[in-house]
C-alpha cells in the first residue's frame, strides 16, 4: 500500500474542513476556542433525561430510515406552531443525521453533474464539498462586508436556464445575516420564473436577536406564496437546543422532495440515532420556549463579545442571528485572516476561524475572521481580555 493514496476527482479539490484544523490547534496549544460553533453548556436536562429513558427502554436498534414517528410528528407540530405550515409527518418529514447530512442527501438526490446551483457566499464549507461531489457548478452570490446583504441584481444574474436549485442559509453562517422578506421574495420570484428548487438551511432559525426580530426576524421561504411546492427546508436540534453532538436533523417539504432526500439518506447513514430521536421529540413538544430563552442569552453574549472585540481594536459587524460575529482584520497588516488565526494561539491564547476559505474568489473575505459567542460569559471575557493584551500585528 503506498504511503499516500490519491483522492478521487470528487474530493481532490476539497480541502480539509477548517473547523477540525482550528479546533485541533486549540487543543494542541491550550488556547480558548472562540472558533468552532459549539456551546459550552448542554441543553435542557429534561431532554437528556428523555434520551436516558429511551436508552434504558430499549431504543437501541435501528430506527425506521425515515425517522421514528414521535419525532416526525413533533417536527410537523413545530412547523405548524411556529410558521403555520401544515406538514404531513408520514410523507413530508424525514429525519437526518444532523443538517449536514440533510444538505448532502438533498444535493445528491436532486442535483446532477453540470447542474448549476446558486449559493450565498461565504458558505458553510460542507456546501462546497457536496456540490463538488455532485459535479454541480456553483454560482455564488456574495454577501460583502461590512453589511453582508445580498446584491439582488447579482442574484438575478446568477439564476438562469441551467439553474437546478438555489441553496439558501438564513440565518446565515458565518455572517450572521438574516434575510428579510423582500430579499426572500426576490428568491421566490426567481425560483418561480425559472422553475428551480430552493433548498434552505435554517439550523439557526430560532437564534435571531431582538434587533432583527423587530424587522420580522426569521421568515422561512416555504411560507411565501407559491413556495411550499418547490422548497426543501432543513433544520436540526443541535443549535436550537444546544445538543450539537447529537446530530439529529430533519428535512420538511412536499412529499416528492422529502422522498428524494430519503432515497439518498438510506445509502449514507441508513438511519439516525434511535434513542436520541424520541428525546428530540420531547424537546420540540415539551421545551418549546427553550430556544427563545437561549436566543436572549446569546444576545447578551453577542454584545459582550462585540464590545470586547471593539475594545481590542477588532471592530465586528454585529450579527442579527447565529453564534458568530465577523471582523475585518486588514488594518493589522497580516497577509490574510488565516495567517492571523494561525498566529493567535501563540500571540493571544485564542483560536478563531478565517473566513477566506468560504469563498470561491480567493480575494473575497481574505481579511475576515469569525468569532463564536456561544461560550460561557467568563470564557468570552477572558478571550477578549487576552486579545486586548496581545500584540496582534505581524
Amino acid at each position: 500500500m503506498p504511503a499516500t493514496v490519491p483522492l478521487s476527482a470528487r474530493l481532490a479539490h476539497v480541502p480539509p474542513t477548517v473547523f477540525s484544523e482550528m479546533s485541533a490547534l486549540a487543543v494542541r496549544t491550550g488556547a480558548l476556542n472562540l472558533g468552532q460553533g459549539f456551546p459550552d453548556v448542554d441543553g435542557p436536562p429534561s431532554v437528556i433525561a428523555a434520551a436516558v429513558e429511551a436508552l434504558e427502554a430499549g431504543a437501541n436498534q435501528y430506527a425506521p430510515g425515515i425517522g421514528v414517528p414521535a419525532l416526525r410528528e413533533a417536527v410537523a407540530r413545530h412547523q405548524q406552531r411556529h410558521y403555520g405550515l401544515a406538514v404531513d409527518p408520514d410523507r413530508e418529514v424525514v429525519v437526518t443525521t444532523g443538517c449536514t447530512e440533510a444538505v448532502a442527501a438533498a444535493l445528491l438526490a436532486l442535483v446532477d453533474p453540470g447542474d448549476e446551483v446558486v449559493v450565498l457566499e461565504p458558505y458553510y464549507d460542507s456546501y462546497v464539498a457536496m456540490l463538488e461531489m455532485c459535479g454541480a457548478v456553483r454560482r455564488p452570490v456574495t454577501l460583502r462586508a461590512p453589511h453582508f446583504r445580498p446584491d439582488l441584481d447579482e442574484l438575478r444574474a446568477a439564476v438562469g436556464d441551467r439553474t437546478r436549485a438555489i441553496l439558501l442559509n438564513s440565518p446565515h453562517n458565518p455572517t450572521g445575516t438574516v434575510l428579510n422578506r423582500d430579499e426572500l421574495q426576490v428568491v421566490a420570484d426567481l425560483a418561480t420564473e425559472h422553475d428551480v428548487l430552493v433548498i434552505t438551511d435554517e439550523v439557526y432559525e430560532h437564534l435571531v436577536f431582538d434587533d432583527a426580530r423587530s424587522a420580522e426576524g426569521h421568515v422561512p421561504i416555504a411560507t411565501l406564496p407559491g413556495m411550499w411546492d418547490r422548497t426543501l427546508t432543513l433544520s436540526s436540534a443541535g443549535k436550537s437546543y444546544s445538543f450539537t453532538g447529537w446530530k439529529v436533523g430533519w428535512a420538511t417539504g412536499p412529499a416528492p422532495l422529502v422522498q428524494a432526500v430519503l432515497a439518498a439518506k438510506q445509502w449514507l447513514t441508513f438511519t439516525s440515532g434511535s434513542p436520541l430521536q424520541p428525546a428530540v421529540a420531547h424537546a420540540l413538544d415539551h421545551e418549546p420556549d427553550w430556544p427563545r430563552a437561549l436566543a436572549r442569552d446569546l444576545q447578551v453574549r453577542r454584545d459582550l463579545l462585540c464590545e470586547g472585540l471593539t475594545a481590542a481594536g477588532l471592530v465586528p459587524r454585529v450579527p442579527e442571528g447565529t453564534y458568530f460575529a465577523t471582523t475585518d482584520v486588514s488594518h493589522l497588516g497580516w497577509a490574510d485572516g488565516r495567517e492571523l488565526c494561525l498566529a493567535l494561539p501563540e500571540r493571544a491564547g485564542v483560536v478563531a476561524i478565517p473566513v477566506q476559505g468560504f469563498y470561491d474568489d480567493p480575494h473575497e473575505g481574505r481579511q475576515l475572521v469569525r468569532w463564536a459567542f456561544c461560550k460561557e460569559p467568563d470564557v468570552i471575557r477572558e478571550g477578549v481580555r487576552r486579545l486586548a493584551a496581545a500584540d496582534l500585528h505581524p
